[in-house]
């Protein structure tokens, strides 16, 4: 195990796996990817034309309301980021929450168990990409353990789509203005697997080409990518499943390339 090691690049040479660190270099046949599907804090281009005044942080950077200046603070995302940030600065803060796609909305503790306890019994988190259902899934988002009605209550003023931030005002969908003194930009995270340079694994996009996690590269793998295969795929109390999986296709292929070495050897 080497702490400390960031990876800058994965190629291939001599039909071998080489991953490049800092100040070295890592030899290996068979390389499976877990660096999950959140590597780069999506900011829209409309945060240029904020003032300099206005403090601005990525919900992947936020930590606690003493972050942000004193002040109104505009959070933008209706994902489960934004309504849970949105929902602790409200507690000393006056805040408003652009939304520009309302989701469903499920409680975290229904009937006293978690909402995952129920998801696993009824078979839910077993959905897969092969069915209908799943694919289908996949294509939406769910927020847990929030809702708008809740965020009222807490005093949090919800706003349509952000359209435009110009100096201090940001402006909404619907035409309403509203003058801001800090923004937490919780618009999610665009993947970023630019350091991979071996053929036939990104597509056009950037994004992975795999089955359940296995690529067209021999011996190349990922785990921990949105729906992968499930719902759980991207969550740690889930993810289980897709490491045995994987785990089972790399160590048969060790077999497989220990077999052949031995009846080589055996030739000879």
């Amino acid at each position: 195990m080497r702490l400390n090691a960031k990876v800058t690049s994965l190629t291939q040479r001599d039909g071998t796996y080489v991953v490049t660190t800092g100040d070295e270099e890592i030899k290996a046949t068979q390389i499976v990817v877990a660096t999950g599907p959140f590597q780069d804090p999506s900011v829209p281009p409309i945060a240029d034309g904020l003032d300099e005044t206005v403090t601005q942080i990525h919900s992947a950077n936020y930590r606690n309301p003493a972050q942000l200046a004193e002040g109104r603070v505009l959070v933008v995302g209706g994902g489960n980021s934004g309504f849970q940030i949105a929902e602790e600065l409200a507690a000393r803060r006056k805040v408003d929450l652009a939304v520009g796609k309302r989701v469903p909305a499920l409680p975290q503790r229904p009937l006293g168990k978690d909402l995952f306890w129920w998801l696993s019994g009824i078979g839910f988190m077993k959905v897969n990409t092969d069915s209908r259902l799943g694919r289908k899934l996949a294509k939406r988002d769910v927020l847990i353990g929030s809702s708008p009605r809740r965020l009222r209550r807490s005093g949090v003023t919800l706003r349509k789509r952000l359209t435009n931030a110009v100096g201090r005002r940001a402006t909404f969908e619907d035409g309403s203005e509203q003058d801001i003194d800090a923004i937490v930009w919780a618009t999610g995270y665009r993947p970023d697997f630019s350091w991979i340079d071996v053929a036939s694994v990104r597509d056009e996009r950037g994004g992975i080409v795999h089955r359940r996690g296995v690529t067209d590269a021999p011996g190349l793998f990922f785990i921990g990518l949105t729906w992968q295969y499930t719902r759980g795929s991207a969550l740690i109390g889930f993810v289980g499943d897709d490491a045995a999986f994987i785990a089972g296709r790399f160590g048969s292929q060790l077999e497989t390339r220990a077999g052949l070495a031995q009846m080589d050897s055996e030739r000879r």
